[in-house]
């Protein structure tokens, strides 16, 4: 008889391949997908662009993101944390439906990783001009933002400048309430140079979250050293995310005067 067809040989072959293609299902299920690059911090940065905002001032506040990243205290901050990197993304904001991501999720972890992110900002030009002031809308943009970062991390904090008060799209409350719902820190930057009183505004109505703040620039040229300010504490901040998602706080509010 053919070796081929002796019943022990058949039962032999039938065995071992299904030994070697079950040994493959193991194997393959499991091999981890690829894991996301964790991070201290996703942080969003939503600059200001409506109409009250003219070109001078846009500038100033580019400028002031630009002068904050290079700032050695900024990378100092970052690399304080238990990972020594956080995510960042940056986005002009006016209306409802009106933003513009110019600067996409980025790794910050080294002096070369934050002049590539500041160069970006730097070069990339003012995309929007005009379409009232919806910081509702920037702050339902930024949750999208999230959603799409390749990268994993609890701490999620959006940091919204702006030099006047909601006046399209829906309620701001609701917006800040259903971020703060998904432990999710509205830190603010109001700019007094059109709405004296818009740090109350900001104080009552925008912030909100674990750990949130704002501080206050009187002038548009006050901008920078309050954005660097801010970045330092947003980025060496430790406070876990809260686990109700229902505080609303107060937070810290700093003047920065012109000529300080």
């Amino acid at each position: 008889m053919d070796a081929r067809f002796e019943p022990g040989r058949v039962r032999s072959t039938w065995c071992g391949t299904c030994f070697a293609a079950t040994l493959l299902a193991i194997l393959w299920a499991g091999t981890p997908a690829r894991a996301q690059t964790e991070v201290d911090l996703h942080l969003i940065f939503a600059v200001d662009a409506s109409g009250s905002v003219n070109q001078y001032r846009f500038e100033l506040q580019k400028r002031g993101y630009v002068a904050a990243l290079r700032n050695p205290k900024v990378l100092s901050a970052i690399l304080g944390g238990r990972t020594q990197s956080i995510a960042v993304s940056l986005f002009q904001w006016t209306g409802p439906y009106l933003q513009v991501q110019v600067l996409p999720w980025m790794l910050l972890r080294n002096e070369a990783s934050i002049e590539s992110a500041a160069s970006l900002i730097e070069s990339t030009p003012r995309k929007l001009f005009s379409g009232g002031t919806s910081i509702s809308g920037a702050i339902d943009y930024s949750m999208g933002l999230f959603a799409q970062s390749p990268f994993k991390g609890e701490r999620r904090v959006i940091d919204i400048s702006g030099d006047g008060s909601n006046n399209g799209g829906r309620s701001v409350v609701r917006a800040r309430d259903e971020a703060v719902a998904k432990d999710v820190t509205i830190n603010g930057l109001p700019i007094l140079a059109v709405e004296p009183y818009l740090d109350q505004y900001f104080r009552d109505y925008v912030i909100g979250g674990p750990g949130a703040f704002m501080i206050v620039a009187e002038t548009f040229e006050a901008f920078s050293d309050a954005i660097l300010k801010k970045m330092i504490v947003e980025i060496a901040s430790n406070d876990p995310p809260a686990q109700s998602g229902r505080w609303r706080g107060q937070g810290v509010l700093i003047k920065e005067r012109r000529g300080l």
